[in-house]
């Protein structure tokens, strides 16, 4: 299927604004960056509305960290999840995911804790991950208070979805027992080598180079022995035990055959999983509604996929 041509716009108003590739710029000019596209220009009112918008702090793996607590307006008991950001371990937070995270509390009818975690290079692997996994611990213990019933999951997008496949493993281990993980294009093989890289390298959003860039600024100072490490690719940690999980891709995307792998392990491990290949979209497409109505469609799918799954 040939690339949605609303997205076509979009990426050509990106690529006409003439700033250099991110993979040129510096993290804060990156940081920058991605901010102007996703918080200056968004229509505050094209926000899904929520009965509450709650600041709070939550552990990491080195202190506090700021997180956002999304009521949706429905009656309680409502399942929990713990949502973290996509942006390469470096890009990113709470508010250029506002959208993300409203739309997963109205779509998916639950509490939402969105989590700041802490960004590379000043904090590289695995500070993101202690953090992720710190915040989903807390949530555990006080899902009566957030979201009233004792469902709890995880969600994230991109990097945040690497996360949220981290946190699921490690919360297994640990006896806690999540009701789901939904993992949005996800990094789930740091370093593995798949055609979607190749065929989607350069001019849909999230190009080769980018992804070269997130790993120097992320996972740079590790060793190559360490790079199978499940903390860092959890297509390379055990698979068994983990809870049922929706994993959603796009066709023009680098990821695409990264989040696919996973999802296919999944499957071979005996975890209930719900595969979507979108086609015509790429990554990123779960805060591109306002642009796109193909991308409006599988973001609806999307949260309804991950609603039976919290709520069954």
């Amino acid at each position: 299927m040939p690339l949605d041509p609303e997205l076509a716009v979009l990426l050509q108003l990106i690529a006409g604004a003439g700033h250099p590739p991110m993979s040129q710029q510096t993290p804060e000019e990156a940081r920058r960056g991605f901010r102007a596209l996703t918080v200056d220009m968004r229509d505050p009112a094209s926000l899904p509305a929520v009965a509450s918008v709650e600041e709070t702090t939550v552990p990491g793996g080195s202190g506090g960290r700021r997180a956002r607590i999304y009521r949706p307006d429905l009656a309680g008991p409502l399942p929990t999840v713990v949502m973290f950001h996509g942006g390469g371990f470096v890009i990113g937070d709470l508010d250029t995911h506002e959208l993300n995270a409203r739309t997963l509390a109205t779509g998916c009818e639950a509490v939402v804790v969105a989590v700041d975690y802490r960004l590379a290079p000043e904090d590289p692997f695995p500070a993101a991950v202690e953090d992720a996994v710190a915040a989903t611990r807390w949530a555990a213990t006080r899902v009566a208070e957030l979201g009233g019933s004792d469902r709890l999951a995880v969600a994230g997008d991109s990097a945040g979805g690497n996360l949220a496949a981290v946190a699921a493993q490690a919360m297994r281990d640990e006896g806690v027992a999540l009701a789901g993980q939904l993992l949005m294009y996800p990094v789930t093989d740091m370093y593995g080598r798949y055609p979607s890289q190749t065929e989607n390298a350069e001019g849909y959003f999230l190009d080769l180079d980018a992804m070269i860039w997130f790993d120097q600024q992320y996972a740079g100072h590790l060793a190559q022995a360490a790079r199978d490490d499940p903390r860092l690719a959890p297509l390379h940690g055990r698979l068994e035990g983990l809870p049922p999980a929706v994993v959603v891709v796009a066709e023009f995307d680098p990821l695409r055959d990264d989040g696919l792998a996973y999802a296919a392990a999944l499957a071979d491990a005996g975890v209930p999983v719900e595969v979507r290949r979108f086609a015509g979209l790429i990554h990123g497409f779960f805060d591109m509604s306002a642009h796109s109505a193909a991308a409006r469609a599988a973001a609806d799918e999307t949260t309804a996929l991950f609603r039976r799954v919290l709520h069954g």
